[in-house]
């Protein structure tokens, strides 16, 4: 369950909501009454009538063995991408550069100790971990998560480590001392490699995507299949690539952010 506010204007009812949306996970796509109530530390009844309002606004569908989300959740998500303008700003670079490593390449955001994918184009390969818009993995293990965590003091990666993972994965836990030193290592450098570190035969390279302030607000990367890509070939050929590439978004993303804008009344 999420953490409660405290303030005099907190919605209980609105959090209890929001715990039910974000108990299903992509591992467990569909839910039962029963799995929503314990996940949640809510009562029966509660997460009945949680469920029920949910399903009514359109954000939850019955099914034979309980409850799922809808495409509807999506738009939670994407408003917020939409928001930043990454995605509008990111494809067609994504697009270029896909074209040229014939690999996928993905944007990411930190999201407690987990990264977030909120941009992907993918090519027809199989590895061995599903990655969709959405999808969630321990940061410390994956080259974005490295980049992103890279952008932090170390007593801020210190204090997101302390959040437990919402990936729903399971995997060996980084020593705190020894990945701040790969951190720095990092950030001296400007990018991260994870090589089948996250799972077996997965290899990736990601760089980080700054915003007209020059603050990290993304990682990029290219993944490829360890059994296909040497780290040389990912670092000597990918890389350069992938650099040009995010320096193009972070550029483009500096002038999105300073378009003029205005508000009309009523």
């Amino acid at each position: 369950m999420a953490g409660r506010g405290t303030g005099p204007d907190f919605v209980e009812a609105l959090a209890r909501g929001l715990d039910v949306l974000c108990a299903f996970e992509a591992h467990r796509g569909s839910m039962s009454l029963s799995e929503v109530a314990a996940d949640t530390g809510l009562a029966r009844p509660t997460a009945r009538r949680l469920l029920l309002t949910l399903e009514e606004l359109g954000y939850v569908r019955g099914t034979s063995d309980g409850f799922e989300l809808t495409p509807r959740v999506l738009r939670l998500g994407m408003s917020y991408v939409g928001s930043l303008g990454l995605w509008d700003v990111a494809r067609p670079h994504l697009e270029s550069l896909v074209s040229q490593t014939h690999e996928s390449s993905s944007m990411a955001q930190l999201d407690g100790s987990d990264i977030v994918y909120v941009a992907r184009v993918a090519v027809p390969k199989i590895i061995a971990l599903r990655v969709d818009v959405g999808t969630r993995f321990p940061a410390p293990v994956t080259s974005q998560g490295k980049v992103l965590l890279a952008g932090l003091d170390d007593d801020g990666v210190r204090a997101t480590l302390a959040e437990p993972s919402r990936s729903g994965l399971v995997v060996a836990e980084r020593d705190v001392e020894d990945l701040l030193e790969e951190l720095r290592v990092v950030r001296a450098r400007g990018w991260a490699l994870a090589d089948e570190e996250l799972a077996r035969g997965v290899r990736s390279v990601a760089v980080p995507v700054r915003d007209g302030a020059g603050v990290v607000r993304a990682a990029m990367n290219v993944t490829v299949h360890a059994a296909e890509t040497s780290v040389e070939t990912l670092t000597g050929h990918h890389l350069p690539l992938l650099l040009r590439a995010a320096g193009d978004v972070s550029a483009d993303w500096a002038l999105w952010q300073s378009r003029p804008q205005a508000t009309l009344g009523a």
